[in-house]
């Protein structure tokens, strides 16, 4: 793959960041539509996520991008260039693999600094380049072992090294982070978002952990069966679902029903249960609806219910250091509950009162 024309070393200019846009993009396998009828724009510079479940379309999408899958209808540019029908040779982009695919013959420091070296870099600045992003991947000192003497998460490391070493236009990650333990992951996916905000780069990134695409990301493309379910801000998402799907899948939703009892400008009144609050109708009208509340935005009393909230009786209490979960059985169903800086839970058996912190995380999803 023609990853690179300009290398990042002393002298060299820096490339323009390029767009990347998907127009009607269909792909079949046989009788499988694999990727149906997608359009989307990643602007240039932004670092934007595909999320989604195994089998939703995430991955043949980053690779109809790379060029190592051809669109069976619609049309990819990058940069405003067709490549629809370009090889990935003739496209200007990176990619790191789920797998590690490492050249087993060659040292950590010589599979890092290959791709600079086969673009015209002398030795001395392509191993300076490769030692440089070692360690920002946490693999200072191990530049002269084989892959074989590495393990696992290692070798995933070397492999974002290699990728990140060159400055492709367009980058692309399939799930580079799924090896490595949660500390490290932390750490890695820090490092990538610094360097393609420091170095302005086009990044399109697919993972199936929320937690990484709402930490790393300008903007996320929710995908499922084969089609774009939302696309958005982390917080969007987050905080505004547009269905059952993403609320569910978008982090831990608690899914509630609710009566819709009157509309006024933005804002509706729902009840739930003995709770009444005021939210953005979202177009919804008076009637039944379906609400996502996240689990920190519920507040939890104990004691007997009072006045406006939801009767509970807490089931299960973990304790998990910084936060602690609950389970609370109530009439309009069983919640789940996160609390922040509380030092001792709850005990199982109590009685509380359930309310909830309306200004965030809880959101009427519309046509549910």
């Amino acid at each position: 793959m023609n990853t690179v024309s300009t290398l990042t070393r002393p002298g060299a200019s820096k490339k323009q960041a390029a767009s990347v846009e998907f127009r009607n993009v269909t792909k079949n396998y046989g009788g499988v539509t694999a990727v149906d009828s997608v359009s989307f724009t990643i602007d240039a510079g932004q670092l934007v996520t595909l999320l989604g479940p195994s089998g939703c379309g995430k991955t043949t999408t980053l690779r109809m991008i790379a060029g190592l899958e051809m669109a069976s209808a619609g049309q990819i540019l990058i940069g405003g260039r067709d490549v629809t029908n370009l090889s990935a040779a003739d496209r200007d982009v990176s990619m790191v693999f789920q797998s590690y695919a490492l050249f087993p013959h060659m040292s950590v420091l010589e599979n890092v600094a290959y791709g600079p070296s086969v673009q015209g870099a002398s030795r001395k600045d392509a191993e300076a380049m490769a030692v440089e992003k070692l360690s920002l991947v946490g693999l200072s000192g191990l530049e002269r072992r084989a892959p074989s003497e590495l393990s696992g998460g290692q070798q995933q490391r070397v492999a974002v090294a290699r990728a990140l070493v060159l400055e492709p236009q367009v980058l692309l990650f399939d799930e580079p982070l799924s090896n490595l333990d949660a500390k490290l992951r932390r750490r890695v996916r820090e490092d990538i978002r610094e360097l393609q905000q420091s170095l302005n780069l086009t990044v399109a990134y697919v993972t199936h952990d929320q937690e990484e695409a709402l930490a790393v990301s300008d903007r996320i493309i929710v995908m499922s069966n084969a089609r774009i379910a939302q696309t958005g801000t982390p917080r969007e998402l987050y905080e505004e679902p547009a269905d059952l799907f993403v609320a569910d899948f978008i982090g831990d939703a608690n899914i509630l029903a609710g009566t819709l009892t009157g509309v006024e400008g933005a804002s509706a009144d729902v009840k739930i249960d003995g709770l009444s609050v005021r939210l953005p109708h979202r177009g919804a009208k008076p009637g039944a609806v379906k609400l996502a509340v996240r689990p920190d935005a519920i507040l939890l009393g104990e004691g007997a219910s009072h006045g406006s909230a939801i009767a509970g009786r807490v089931k299960k209490a973990s304790y998990l250091g910084t936060q602690i979960e609950y389970d609370v059985e109530t009439a309009t169903g069983d919640l789940f509950v996160v609390q922040y800086g509380r030092k001792e839970p709850i005990e199982p058996g109590t009685s509380v009162n359930v309310t909830f912190e309306t200004h965030r995380g809880v959101a009427i999803i519309p046509g549910a």
